[in-house]
């Protein structure tokens, strides 16, 4: 049997060290939420004016979220944010950890 050859992404996390996973970890959470309310925010044609008013927080916030600038969004505001959107957040337990 040969060997699977891995993908440049799988090389690139193996050569990173645990604090540099962790980190990009995060980045790339980060980046998914910003990814998934731009993608819900143009499926439904909102600005984001309208959506800062709909949840109740400052288009500074939206903004920032988008750029993926902001990073202390609470759970409540990104909770009440994809709420408008017609979306709600479901917590699971990572059973590999």
């Amino acid at each position: 049997m040969s060997k699977r050859v891995l993908t440049t992404t799988e090389k690139f996390l193996k050569s990173l060290t645990p604090k540099q996973r962790k980190q990009f970890d995060k980045e790339r959470q980060e980046f998914l939420i910003s990814e998934m309310i731009l993608a819900a925010m143009e499926k439904d044609d909102v600005s984001v004016r309208t959506l800062a008013k709909l949840a109740g927080v400052s288009p500074t916030i939206i903004q920032g979220i988008r750029a993926g600038a902001r990073k202390n969004v609470t759970m409540k505001k990104f909770s009440k944010i994809f709420q408008v959107l017609g979306y709600s957040i479901l917590l699971e337990k990572n059973f590999s950890r």
